[in-house]
Formats: structure tokens, C-alpha cells, sequence
């Protein structure tokens, strides 16, 4: 109880970094975003597909060396040395890839359905490899237990971005109408969408020089030896990373590209829009994760580790089920996040979110390669997850839409989650008991299907008994497994 608590305590702190910025995208952002677009959904279409690349390439851009300076830097006597080598290697590759994309910026425009807007691509690369590169030094300070510095960094990024596009897309408009100097000569109204890469171009550079100090704080030493073990041991932590990034975002590609180019960026950004909704459960996950991966690590030195992890899967599961009956009881208020023209796909919500929270479980019990150094693992199971979104996706997008794309997950995070536990068994078996979850699944899950389907009064109404079916879930969850007393009692000394 004790191990699960002081989890849930740097959950919360590096919550600072992780749910603070991602709250200010959807209490302001996508509201802004989406109201904006009001009329224009292609635009919005445009902003979901290139984010959607844009995290496969950050996965490829940082080949899995976020995990792997963790695991050098616990096991070597010179953390320095592992971490300057890392940031060189990122360093190196972020470049090579910024001169690349703009000396071949025609076929890469092209091939990205982009070469009338080769300008989108230039700073979208300029984005990929400052944010890659800006990895390793956000590492470090998880590492070091900074989480403070951490999260100040991560929300200053957020809200200069918001600054930066709350300016190029409401004010400066206003402004170009009355000037007739220079300003109305360097900004163009119709630029849109375009300014809003420009706004997250120059957040990265910012979040660059607020990372200074713990770039030019280091000696720079690179030792080959040491950089070869790491990519043995992170390649495959690559691969891994990117399946698992393709099963996250692979349908916001595809869709346009099957639906057609004329429709397709209007599906695209609706189905982006309501997305955004149910990917708040992603919000806690990632905030889970960024405190889980360190802790892990150093739970594995003592003999009850394995207890350890159970009791961290119990409650990260019965936490994140209460998570996904907010999000999903009181959708009439969610639903206002994003305007009226996209509230259509807010029926992906539920799906969304459930998918996100196998994606949890899934990364409760990814550990036992990790902490044994049998990360190909990672590459067999999420390559099998990529396998499934992709068919699913080819086959029943042109009978169902984005509602294909939204069961994907959910089909992607079950077979990943399966195929861990079957190659565990032999190798690093942990006992979670999940049977002992299922009346939890179905009590959830039958309050959500009740809530879609039944015609309530009124919102009044509806807020009552949904409150009511949330309370009866977590007065369960206390009853038989002291949901409430873990996370509220005082840790024992």
C-alpha cells in the first residue's frame, strides 16, 4: 500500500507537467481550434493529420533512448558520461534529419499530400527535431526527480504556444484590417493554419533555451562503446514505439487517403475533434507513466517487487475506470470543448477512452521485458497490435467511417495486452489475478451504454443519475478493495 501511494503521489506532481498543459490544450485549443474552423473542418483536418505524423516521427527521432538512459544510467557509476553520450546522439540525428527534409522537401511535400504548402513541412520539421532533441533533457530531469522543473517547462512551453496563436488567429487579424504599414505587409489573414505550426516552431525554440542549463551544465563526452550497448538495448524499444504510435495515430492518415481528398480532411477533423474528447484518458496514462517508468526500475532491486506491480495494476485499473465514467457519464458538458460543427463524433468518445485504458494496462504489464532486457518483445507485441489497426482500419473504414478507425484501439491495445501476458508466463510472471476486474468492467461499461441510450428528462435528471451511477461505482471499488483509503490515507512511516 505503502509503494502504491508513493506512485500516486509523483503521479500527481508530474500531473503538474503532463495534465496542466494538456488541460490548457482542451480548455482552450481545441475549443479555439474547432471555433475558429467553424466552417473550414479540412483546416482542422489539416492540424490532426500533421500532429498525427508528427508522432511517428518523434518516435523515430528519439529510437527508444528515453527508456534506455534510464536503464544505463541505473546500472552504470557514470550517469554523466550516459547521459552526454545520449544527448549527442540525439543532437547529431535531430540535425541530419532537419537538412535532409529541406534539401528533399518536393518528394517529402508530395508524399505527404503537401507540396502546395512545402512551408508546412519545413516547420514541421523544425519542430520534430528541436521536440526530439528537447527528449533527453526532459529525461534527465525525471531521472533526477525534478518533476517541478519538469512540469514548469512542459506548461511554459503550452502557453506560449497559446499566446502565439491566440495572436496569429484573433488578434492579429483585427489588427492587419487597420494597419497599413508593415505589419500589414508581413501578416497574411489567410495564412491560417499555417500560423499555427509557426506558433509551436517558436514554443520549441523557447522550451530550447529554458533546457540550456542542463545541456551546457554537462561535459560533453561521447563513448562509442557505451552508445552501441544503448542502441542494441533502444532499437528495439524503437520499433516497439513506433507500432505502438502507429496503433495511436496511424487512422488519422489513412482516413483521409480512403475516404477521398475531397472530403477527406473535413472526416479527418471531425473525427479529430471528437477524438480529442476521448483521449483524455491518454492524458492520465502519460501522466502515469512518466512517474511509473522510474519507479519500476527501482522497485525491481527488492524481493515484493512482483506484489509491488499487482497492487499498481489493481489500482491504476480501478483509478482509470473511475476516470473513464466522468469523461463519459457527464459527456453533455464534454462535448462543449469542441464546436457544434464536430460534436457529431463525440460517439467515438466511449471507445476512445476505453481503448486508452487497455493502452494502460498494456503499459502496467509492458515492465517485464523492460526490466529483463528482453525489450524485442516490445517489437513482436506492438508490431501485432500495428498489424491489427491496419486491417481493421483498410477493411471497415469504407463500411463505418471513423467509427472503423475508433474500435481499431480497442482492438489493437486487446491483442497487445494478450500477447504480454502469453510471452510473461515463462519469462517474468507476475500474478494480477484479471478475472477479479471483470464485474468492474461490466458495472462501467453497462453505466455508459445506459447513459447513451436512455432519453432522460432533462440535464438535471441526467446529471443526478449519472452522479448517482458514479458514486455507486467507486462506494463498490471501496468496499471490496479500499479504492478511496490508498489514495487518501496517510502513507505509513
Amino acid at each position: 500500500m505503502k509503494e502504491v501511494r508513493k506512485l500516486a503521489g509523483q503521479t500527481l506532481i508530474y500531473g503538474l507537467g503532463t495534465i496542466i498543459p494538456r488541460f490548457l490544450n482542451y480548455a482552450v485549443m481545441t475549443p479555439f481550434y474547432t471555433r475558429i474552423f467553424y466552417k473550414e473542418l479540412g483546416q482542422y483536418g489539416i492540424i490532426t493529420e500533421l500532429y498525427a505524423w508528427m508522432a511517428i516521427l518523434l518516435v523515430i527521432l528519439t529510437y527508444g533512448m528515453e527508456t534506455g538512459y534510464f536503464r544505463f544510467a541505473q546500472k552504470s557509476e557514470d550517469a554523466a558520461k550516459v547521459y552526454s553520450t545520449t544527448l549527442i546522439s540525439l543532437m547529431i540525428s535531430s540535425v541530419l534529419f532537419l537538412i535532409i527534409v529541406n534539401i528533399f522537401i518536393e518528394p517529402v511535400s508530395s508524399i505527404m499530400n503537401y507540396k502546395d504548402h512545402q512551408d508546412y513541412i519545413r516547420m514541421f520539421a523544425g519542430i520534430v527535431a528541436i521536440d526530439a532533441f528537447n527528449a533527453i533533457p526532459f529525461v534527465k530531469l525525471r531521472k533526477e526527480n525534478r518533476p517541478l522543473v519538469f512540469s514548469t517547462i512542459k506548461i511554459m512551453n503550452v502557453v506560449i504556444t497559446i499566446i502565439l496563436v491566440v495572436f496569429f488567429l484573433k488578434i492579429a487579424p483585427g489588427i492587419w484590417e487597420k494597419s497599413t504599414g508593415w505589419f500589414h505587409q508581413v501578416y497574411d489573414p489567410d495564412y491560417k493554419v499555417g500560423y499555427v505550426f509557426l506558433a509551436n516552431l517558436i514554443s520549441s525554440l523557447f522550451t530550447l533555451l529554458m533546457l540550456l542549463p542542463f545541456i551546457l551544465g554537462v561535459k560533453l563526452r561521447f563513448d562509442p562503446a557505451l552508445w552501441y550497448r544503448m542502441l542494441a538495448y533502444s532499437f528495439p524499444l524503437l520499433l516497439a514505439g513506433l507500432s505502438g504510435t502507429i496503433n495511436d495515430v496511424l487512422d488519422k492518415v489513412i482516413l483521409r487517403r480512403m475516404i477521398g481528398e475531397a472530403d477527406g480532411l473535413a472526416v479527418v477533423g471531425k473525427y479529430g475533434a471528437g477524438y480529442k474528447i476521448g483521449v483524455l484518458m491518454a492524458l492520465f496514462i502519460q501522466m502515469f507513466r512518466f512517474a511509473a517508468e522510474p519507479f519500476f526500475f527501482e522497485r525491481a532491486k527488492h524481493a515484493d517487487a512482483k506484489q509491488t506491480y499487482s497492487e499498481v495494476m489493481k489500482y491504476f485499473i480501478l483509478a482509470m475506470l473511475v476516470i473513464y465514467l466522468v469523461v463519459n457519464l457527464y459527456i453533455s458538458g464534454f462535448q462543449y470543448i469542441i464546436a457544434s460543427s464536430y460534436r457529431e463524433a463525440i460517439i467515438v468518445v466511449p471507445v476512445i477512452s476505453m481503448a486508452y485504458l487497455f493502452y494502460g494496462i498494456y503499459i502496467n504489464h509492458s515492465i517485464w521485458y523492460k526490466l529483463n532486457d528482453m525489450t524485442i518483445f516490445a517489437v513482436y507485441i506492438t508490431f501485432a497490435g500495428a498489424l491489427v489497426t491496419i486491417i481493421v482500419n483498410v477493411l471497415f473504414i469504407p463500411f463505418y467511417g471513423y467509427m472503423a478507425s475508433a474500435w481499431a484501439h480497442i482492438a489493437s491495445y486487446a491483442t497487445m495486452i494478450l500477447l504480454s501476458f502469453i510471452f510473461a508466463e515463462k519469462r517474468y510472471k507476475v500474478n494480477y489475478n484479471m478475472k477479479q476486474y471483470i464485474p468492474y468492467f461490466l458495472m462501467a461499461t453497462g453505466m455508459v451504454i445506459f447513459g447513451h441510450y436512455f432519453k432522460y428528462p432533462g440535464l438535471a435528471s441526467e446529471l443526478m443519475i449519472n452522479t448517482v451511477f458514479l458514486l455507486l461505482f467507486v462506494g463498490y471499488a471501496q468496499y471490496r478493495d479500499k479504492l478511496i483509503t490508498v489514495f487518501f490515507s496517510k502513507t505509513e512511516k
